[in-house]
């Protein structure tokens, strides 16, 4: 039977980066998937370029139960330990909005800067690797892999979500979880476009692909002020995205569509020097005019000159643009989600090491653990930080 001494399940981002540490320390390390290559959702993510990391990065990032779980690993090894590292392949980046770092070329800059990792210390890689029969042995773990039987020192659980189910994902690793009475917290899609109820979808079908700059603030008081986008079954963006995390079932959300100025006043303002303009090429001059034209036509908004309006329909417009309430349907679910909220309970895991307390051998990193970061970069972070610190003490 081979042996191994560390043997990680999923060959993503946080598993790549925990196997390279492990095979750099001499250990004997494989690495299995059930996919047909490494790194898919690393490949599409970020439009093809990878939002690799972020400039800015803080436990503040992240949703977990365990709200301090995740800054042991944040500190032991940081986005600039792995900016460094991207800078020692030579691999051109830039930033973007709020911190954001992106390739130049291509997110297959990063899945070659994983496997020259591993590279340097000749780790196996297996794929289109079922991996099944997972025992607990006196000294470590027994399995089969294709109905192979192998051993190993140290199992790592890097599986992921269950976001993108075309790319493979599955909860296996939650089901493994729980076969060593570990507890899993509820799941559900995260960074994932809302849909809207019929009513809302016939309204809006005529501005699908408009985007405008808002800020969207749940019923629980988290804002995030980012653009919006129409789409064909709902919203979208950046500001949809974000909030979507913190979003319940039922709940509505609160859009301020001019979250840099006063609407009342900046109206005011217009009315005094144009006072025969009318209302709808004022608003055209603040928002897309797509959007302008179906909010008069479907909303009864009064389209009549600036002198007209008095102060309490400048009330009224201004409430209707900063406070705009709309209550979601639901969200695109799994399918679309770039992330899953919830997974493997972290009070279970040590933050110093991600090996479970109470089964020695036995490691969980990356998007599996109930950890979840922002829009942005942070849940490749995570991925980075928690494998590595997991690659030293396996």
């Amino acid at each position: 039977m081979t042996e191994y001494d560390v043997i990680v399940i999923g060959a993503g981002a946080a598993g790549l980066m925990c196997a390279a540490q492990a095979g750099q320390r001499g250990r004997r390390v494989l690495v299995v998937d059930h996919a047909k290559k490494p790194g898919r959702k690393i490949l599409i993510s970020g439009g093809g370029r990878c939002n690799f990391t972020n400039y800015d990065v803080t436990a503040s990032n992240f949703l977990c139960e365990n709200p301090h779980f995740v800054k042991s690993a944040l500190a032991q090894y940081s986005q600039w330990d792995f900016i460094g590292l991207v800078a020692t392949h030579g691999v051109a980046y830039h930033e973007r909005d709020h911190g954001q770092l992106f390739c130049d070329d291509s997110a297959k800059d990063i899945v070659n800067l994983l496997l020259a990792e591993c590279d340097q210390a000749t780790i196996s890689q297996r794929y289109r690797c079922e991996v099944h029969d997972i025992e607990q042995e006196e000294a470590g773990f027994r399995l089969k892999l294709n109905g192979e039987p192998v051993r190993c020192q140290s199992l790592v659980v890097a599986t992921g979500g269950l976001s993108m189910p075309k790319l493979g994902a599955t909860p296996f690793g939650y089901q493994l979880a729980e076969q060593f009475g570990l507890k899993v917290l509820p799941t559900r899609a995260a960074l994932v476009p809302y849909t809207l109820h019929q009513e809302d979808k016939t309204r809006f079908a005529d501005i699908s692909g408009v985007s405008v700059p808002c800020s969207i603030t749940t019923e629980s008081g988290v804002c995030f002020t980012e653009n919006l986008l129409f789409t064909h079954r709902g919203l979208s963006g950046p500001a949809v995205l974000q909030t979507s995390s913190f979003w319940q079932p039922g709940e509505a959300v609160t859009i301020d569509l001019l979250p840099s100025e006063s609407l009342k006043d900046v109206l005011v303002a217009m009315r005094d020097k144009h006072p025969n303009q009318t209302l709808k090429t004022s608003l055209s001059r603040l928002f897309p005019k797509r959007l302008v034209e179906v909010l008069i036509a479907r909303d009864s908004l009064p389209d009549k000159p600036l002198k007209q309006l008095d102060d309490k329909q400048l009330d009224q417009l201004h409430h209707y643009f900063h406070q705009w309430s709309i209550a979601p349907n639901g969200t695109e679910g799994y399918r679309t989600a770039e992330v899953t909220l919830g997974g493997v309970d972290t009070h279970a895991i040590s933050s110093k090491t991600l090996e479970a307390r109470d089964i020695p051998g036995l490691y969980f990193i990356g998007e599996v653990l109930d950890v979840t970061g922002w829009l942005g970069g942070y849940n490749f972070q995570w991925a980075w930080s928690s494998g590595w610190v997991a690659g030293q003490h396996v």
